[in-house]
């Protein structure tokens, strides 16, 4: 425990009053320590997400909003008969009054393998928890950490998850032998999150959360928090929501709250309810200053967030706009941010008359004093491209938000076609961005926002903040890059291939030292390998799609890994004759790692040798004499040069 000191740098005594100032002092700059560490900036360093339109991680996510996509589809044929539960007279017991909704493919493809879960455990795993393990996987990848190198870290894993589909169809089959070892973990949502921190050795807090629809996004609230306590050092926050049973949509359509067309026509005059949808998303988070430190790509920062509850309200699961107000009012005073600096708002919108009004008068309530109307707050939702992912619906808003702020865009709010008579548009200087829109910056920044509110009462709203511009450290120039990738098998592989191709795409040369070095030090290691050698952007693109399509190509190898372990090494005898002058000199100034063993090399010969090591290799390129660069061919430099 501190104390102010008894007397002043120069030994004179303190009286009672100057000891209590200086206590003060010290006091207030604890309060100071702790206000900064409980603001402090969360970076988003990776992403991963599942959606309605074939979307299967961000680059997909982006292309779908960007060609204005609508997701919204017919309920697949292995989910339900739809026709024959069809009304359109929502009031008809038993009946659902549509047929649609934003659907993913197959759902029950999953190689338990890969995560050494045994075919019959895997049997008895709600879907959701499968989906979420290859999301998170994915999303660590995305984010340059390998997953199998995170064993007992201090990492968070927070979830958002609300169906129960799996379970319920399970108890209502009547099959008992269903009941079996593993049905309890297989459908308890506490293992949702438990299991993804089992499989990783994770050793951060580990929960799931039900607050309805908010769900997602109040654990990314949470994962902040667990960030800026020091609880954990990196976290994974996200949803996961399944559609497998009819029984909700039946209780919801009863209820009226069901769009017919299966779509959500937020904000528009046509607005007759939700649609409902599935997917999964994943964030990874560190603390802003780590993220720089461990030099991780920044996507996004998340400078501010809230959580409240509706309190009392006319129901129990009407929304609250008094409460809606409130929690961003709050996001915004946790970030330092005023609300006359945000551009863009990704709404809750799902597109109900009731809901619709009141988060508008909310929003403008809260964004609309003190604003340019040159610059009117501009408001959407990617609901109205893949429909409300329910638990998974707030972290696919945030991951949404973090890409417009990537690609400084605003992407088309679909079917905004008349604005809804029920919203005062007229007295805020609110918009709807019903065409892509650049996003300009207010005051030399771009700062979203990003609400969720979940029919259980619960409100959450994050303010975030495009990356940083980096100083970083200048590329070195290489002639080319070597990218390697693996699997499990050459299915795995080929789709792997396909994936990083897509993210590839439309990316400058500059680029891509990165995107190699990413694939390279950020993923796992499996069987299945290829390496490809490419001289640009172009290149390693062509390559990847070969690639993918099962073909090799100009500087592609591709083996499998029978060992799991490389062998050791007994003896390692140099040679001599490969020697040249200049040699080692562009992995040496391109290669941080080479660079520091060779120093290292080159250090404990100095005492030995009669010149330096590093001035014998380098001596040609530095324009030494003839008999200079000649020294690299005497034994007594090329046997070292060789070894280090």
């Amino acid at each position: 425990m501190s104390h102010a000191s008894s007397s002043d740098p120069n030994g004179t005594a303190l009286n009672p009053l100057q000891r209590a100032f200086l206590a003060l002092q010290e006091a207030q700059a604890k309060v100071a320590a702790l206000e900064g560490a409980a603001r402090e900036p969360i970076a988003v360093i990776g992403l991963g997400v599942r959606a309605p339109g074939n979307v299967v991680d961000g680059a997909s996510f982006w292309k779908l909003m960007h060609d204005q996509i609508d997701a919204i589809g017919p309920v697949p044929d292995d989910r339900w008969d739809a026709d024959a539960l069809f009304d359109p007279d929502p009031e008809v017991p038993g009946r659902i009054a549509t047929r649609h909704g934003g659907f993913l493919g197959a759902v029950d493809g999953f190689d338990p393998g890969f995560f050494g879960i045994a075919p019959r455990e895997a049997q008895g795993m709600d879907p959701q928890q499968r989906m979420l393990l290859e999301v998170a996987w994915e999303a660590l990848e995305n984010a340059g950490q390998a997953p199998d190198r995170l064993d007992r870290s201090a990492t968070g894993v927070f979830i958002g998850m609300c169906s129960s589909d799996y379970a319920y169809m399970q108890l209502m089959s009547g099959d008992r032998t269903l009941l079996d070892a593993h049905f309890t973990s297989g459908i308890a949502h506490s293992i949702v999150s438990g299991r993804l921190s089992y499989l990783l050795g994770l050793q951060g807090p580990s929960v799931t959360i039900d607050t309805a629809c908010s769900s997602s996004l109040v654990s990314v609230h949470l994962a902040c928090q667990s960030l800026r306590s020091g609880e954990s050092r990196m976290a994974l926050a996200g949803g996961v929501n399944l559609i497998l049973s009819p029984d909700l949509y039946i209780a919801l359509s009863h209820s009226r709250m069901l769009a017919p067309d299966g779509r959500c026509k937020t904000f528009d005059a046509s607005a007759d309810g939700f649609a409902r949808g599935e997917g999964c998303g994943v964030v990874v988070l560190k603390r802003l200053r780590d993220a720089q430190a461990d030099g991780d790509r920044i996507l996004a920062v998340i400078r501010g967030s809230a959580v409240n509850q509706d309190g009392p309200s006319s129901s129990l699961t009407a929304p609250n706009g008094p409460a809606q107000e409130a929690v961003i009012r709050d996001a915004l005073a946790h970030a330092g941010v005023a609300p006359a600096d945000v551009g863009f708002i990704e709404a809750h919108g799902t597109g109900t008359q009731l809901g619709d009004p009141l988060e508008v008068h909310a929003l403008g309530a809260v964004f609309g004093p003190d604003r340019d109307p040159q610059q009117p707050l501009l408001i959407g939702s990617v609901k109205t491209n893949i429909g409300h992912l329910e638990g998974a619906a707030g972290v696919t808003g945030l991951i949404k938000l973090v890409l417009a702020l990537q690609h400084k865009t605003i992407p088309a709010h679909l079917h905004f076609r008349t604005p809804s008579p029920h919203i005062s548009w007229s007295d805020w200087p609110v918009r709807v961005p019903a065409q892509e829109t650049p996003w300009m910056p207010i005051r030399g920044r771009r700062i979203g926002g990003v609400s969720s509110f979940g029919f259980s009462g619960t409100n959450a709203h994050l303010i975030v903040e495009e990356a940083p511009v980096s100083a970083g450290v200048a590329a070195a120039e290489r002639p080319a890059h070597l990218l390697t990738i693996s699997a499990r098998d050459e299915s795995a592989l080929a789709e792997l291939a396909a994936r990083l191709a897509s993210a590839l795409e439309s990316q400058p040369d500059s680029a891509l030292a990165d995107f190699c070095f990413t694939a390279n030090a950020g993923r796992s290691h499996f069987a299945q390998r290829a390496a490809i050698l490419a001289h640009s952007v172009a290149e390693m693109h062509a390559s990847l799609r070969a690639l993918a399509s099962g073909q090799t190509a100009e500087g592609m190898r591709i083996a499998r890994v029978t060992r799991r372990d490389p062998p050791r090494i007994a003896f390692l005898y140099t040679g001599q004759g490969a020697q040249y002058p200049g040699m080692a000199r562009g992995l040496y100034e391109t290669a941080p790692v080479f660079r520091a063993a060779l120093d290292r090399c080159a250090a404990l010969l100095a005492p030995l040798l009669p010149r330096p090591l590093l001035d014998v290799m380098f001596a040609a390129d530095a324009g030494s004499t003839q008999a200079a660069s000649n020294a690299i061919d005497e034994t007594a430099y090329t046997q070292p040069a060789l070894f280090a």
